[in-house]
């Protein structure tokens, strides 16, 4: 289990070594724009995560959080981390309608936090179906990783890189929304701590990865043209899904 984990994991960071041969084959007179450092904290999270499925500390500490916040608190049940994980996201189009302009047009951060969602989504997707760890409270055995953490981060990250230059403080905001997403889910029982923690790690590196992306998708998709084109999540009918609109 220990091994399936781990490789499922380099498959997700795969795509971050691929792009940095491109970057450096295709910057060889100019500065590379990739950086290992903002990948190492998210590594680390992704890294803790993976152990709690064995029988180590990680696994101890776990059921030890898990037991003392049930005996302190049975009967917690606040469901604000359904809506809360989508904020820091919904703050960036806030921001941009109430003319605080981000890093970004409103066009080409839709299609960075497309990209970041679509990445999120499926790897947490991928190995929660393959590790297949059962919740705390024992309603499935999808646990590992926290889905709800992982967008939440993911989100926190968009809004951190997009509003950085603006204030420090936007991005703060941000990241304590998403840990108290995290901790929601703790209280009320649905994951353990490595499940947030490696949540965490997985919604930060499927946004650093997005921003990396995104240039190299865009100038694939509109080549040396000027085209306005889209990208916007969607979800219908209980399928998720992206909605691509272009104008040539």
């Amino acid at each position: 289990m220990m091994k399936l984990k781990c490789a499922l994991l380099l498959v997700l960071c795969f795509p971050l070594f691929t792009i940095a041969q491109q970057s450096s084959a295709d910057t060889l007179t100019k500065k590379p724009a990739f950086k290992i450092a903002p990948f190492i904290i998210p590594a680390i999270f992704l890294g803790y995560g993976a152990m709690g499925g064995g029988n180590n500390f990680v696994h101890d500490l776990d059921v030890t959080t898990r037991d003392e916040l049930q005996e302190d608190h049975p009967l917690f049940s606040v469901h604000a981390d359904n809506f809360m994980q989508y904020a820091p996201a919904a703050a960036v189009y806030a921001l941009n309608l109430s003319g605080v302009k981000g890093k970004h047009s409103l066009v080409d951060a839709t299609g960075i936090y497309a990209i970041s969602y679509g990445l999120m989504k499926a790897s947490t997707l991928i190995v929660k179906s393959a590790t297949g760890r059962m919740r705390p409270d024992g309603s499935s055995n999808d646990s590992f990783p926290s889905g709800h953490t992982a967008t939440s981060f993911a989100a926190a990250e968009f809004l951190k890189q997009e509003y950085k230059d603006v204030s420090p403080w936007i991005g703060y905001a941000g990241y304590a929304v998403a840990g108290a997403t995290g901790i929601f889910r703790l209280y009320n029982n649905r994951h353990w701590v490595s499940d947030v923690v490696a949540g965490a790690g997985f919604g930060i590196l499927s946004t650093k990865l997005s921003y990396l992306a995104y240039p190299h998708l865009k100038k694939l998709v509109s080549g040396n043209r000027t085209n306005d084109f889209s990208l916007v999540p969607v979800y219908q009918d209980k399928a998720l899904g992206i909605s691509f609109a272009s104008r040539f």
